[in-house]
């Protein structure tokens, strides 16, 4: 198994693994809902705890879907900055090699 094989199939087993946790949380809130309405029939009551389950897993992908998106933004504008301070700090690494030639050069001509 490659190192990138490795890292999809953890991606998978964290993906898995949230799904489940969000299902859990969207079914103990659906319970804490249809438990405050006493008057709903136990079928009522089903369904509804179903539809939030259904509700609260869409609202919880699409939060984590914003989230990857805005992660993937910052991403591009971080490396965007470390390849421009990357090229800077060349720039001047190139300046003071230059510069530190030139007084060599001063340096070797004004001895000779």
């Amino acid at each position: 198994m490659t190192d990138h094989d490795a890292r999809s199939l953890v991606r998978q087993v964290e993906g898995h693994l949230l799904l489940a946790a969000a299902r859990r949380e969207g079914r103990a809130a659906a319970g804490r809902l249809s438990s405050r309405l006493g008057w709903l029939t136990d079928s009522q009551r089903d369904e509804l705890e179903r539809q939030f389950e259904a509700e609260y897993l869409a609202l919880a992908r699409l939060s984590w879907r914003r989230t990857a998106e805005r992660a993937q933004e910052l991403r591009q504008a971080y490396e965007a900055r470390y390849r421009e301070l990357r090229r800077r700090l060349l720039a001047c690494c190139v300046l003071g090699c230059a510069v530190l030639a030139a007084g060599l050069l001063l340096l070797l001509s004004a001895a000779a």
